[in-house]
């Protein structure tokens, strides 16, 4: 498990936490808006969502060790193309590639794996630990990227010149890369070798009609619809730092430092709500969940403590963040609820996938346009107050699922 957890976030580090934390020196060293950042992460979604399709097949056919050491390997690959700050054009390309390495073989495979490794009664724990696990690790380097950028940057910001955040920036992404790359050699050993069987009986043997039958299904339908809420706010993290120094006037390092800290919520809250989730069931404490998106993003949105002290709209990032990652750790946690046969768990996961993580082509594209160049206080509030209409549908979605399996 241990393994699952440090490669289901090494393989996500370059095309998301890096620009999640980062953001605010890579909008600067690579002199590009958060439109254009936007753009190329529409072409990740684009080739990710066809990718989602196809990997869960490919999951229920071949073993995980081999799906997932390979995809850390070809998404490094890329780490260090991006070490040479290449133009846009290129960075998109970039993009469009992630797409595909950390997805085809992986997603679907690395679910799978969790969804074996916790039994019927412990679905909310084990990928609450999945998530949990994986938002620490996440944390940790992106808190080991922001003293690197502490080292290097000079102690007054009027001294950092664009020389040192193009050269600060290498040094992180370098970082990351051998990471990931090591990451693909402890998978490869650790992970144990899977025997697939090959049954005489088509039962469960993929087909189109069979996938059809499964998209069909209202539950199924549903609980696509509440990964594709539950994701669009976990997108929406990204604007958090972006929001500390363009809003709070912070600098490029504490901007970066906040971000950090909003990622250390992560595993705390997917792991406390995994764990209680299995003593009720997860579905139901999905409810509370967007409940708590809805409020924090109206109150922001409506600018209620913009002129109060700084910690009033901190406080409610916070709430934002706990309800988004707690999300993170149940939206997968309801596939048992479903009653979906094991032996179909990567086609199940490729098919809501396919709905549930477009945010990857339209969220950033959303945010880049809305912020534009030079985002004020104003851009956020109709940002946030846009975004509040996300939750609500998920609210709805939450509670037409747990109509569905009833």
């Amino acid at each position: 498990m241990f393994a699952l957890v440090i490669a289901g976030e090494a393989i996500f580090l370059l095309p998301f936490i890096l620009m999640r934390v980062f953001k605010p020196v890579i909008r600067e060293a690579f002199v590009i808006s958060d439109a254009q950042i936007g753009e190329a992460q529409a072409l990740y979604g684009i080739t990710a969502v066809i990718s989602y399709f196809f990997g869960g097949f490919i999951a229920d056919k071949l073993e995980a060790r081999k799906l997932v050491s390979i995809s850390l390997i070809l998404t490094a690959i890329g780490g260090f193309w991006m070490t040479m700050i290449p133009s846009i054009f290129t960075l998109k390309i970039l993009y469009a590639f992630w797409g595909v390495s950390t997805i085809l073989l992986f997603w679907a495979a690395l679910i799978k794996a969790t969804r074996q490794w916790g039994n019927e009664h412990n679905q909310g724990l084990s990928f609450g630990l999945l998530d949990g696990g994986r938002g620490f690790f996440a944390a940790t380097i992106a808190l080991s990227g922001a003293a690197i950028l502490s080292f290097f940057f000079p102690k007054s910001s009027v001294d950092i010149t664009f020389e040192n955040k193009v050269e600060t920036l290498q040094y992180i992404i370098g970082t990351i890369t051998g990471i990931v790359f090591l990451v693909a050699l402890l998978v490869w050993f650790v992970l144990p070798k899977e025997k697939i069987e090959k049954s005489d009986s088509k039962e469960f043997q993929f087909n189109f009609k069979q996938a059809l039958g499964l998209i069909k299904q209202p539950k199924v339908i549903y609980h696509s619809l509440i990964i594709l809420c539950a994701y669009c706010s976990y997108k929406l993290t990204g604007t958090y730092g972006t929001y500390a120094r363009d809003v709070w006037g912070y600098s490029l390092e504490e901007s970066t430092y906040f971000a950090v800290f909003i990622q250390y919520i992560r595993p705390i809250a997917a792991i406390t709500v995994g764990w209680i989730a299995d003593k009720f069931m997860p579905s139901k404490l999905i409810v509370p969940c967007f409940t708590i998106l809805i409020i924090a993003s109206a109150v922001l949105g409506l600018g209620l403590f913009y002129d109060q002290p700084i910690f009033l709209s901190f406080t409610f990032f916070v709430f934002m963040a706990l309800g988004t990652y707690a999300l993170r750790g149940l939206y997968f946690a309801i596939i048992e609820e479903t009653k979906i046969p094991l032996q179909l768990t990567g086609t199940l996961v490729g098919i809501i996938s396919v709905v549930g993580f477009t945010p990857d082509i339209f969220m950033s594209l959303f945010v880049g346009y809305m912020l534009g160049e030079n985002p004020t206080i104003v851009e956020y509030q109709n940002l946030y107050s846009l975004f509040t209409i996300i939750p609500i549908i998920g609210l709805l979605a939450t509670i037409g699922f747990r109509k569905a399996i009833k």
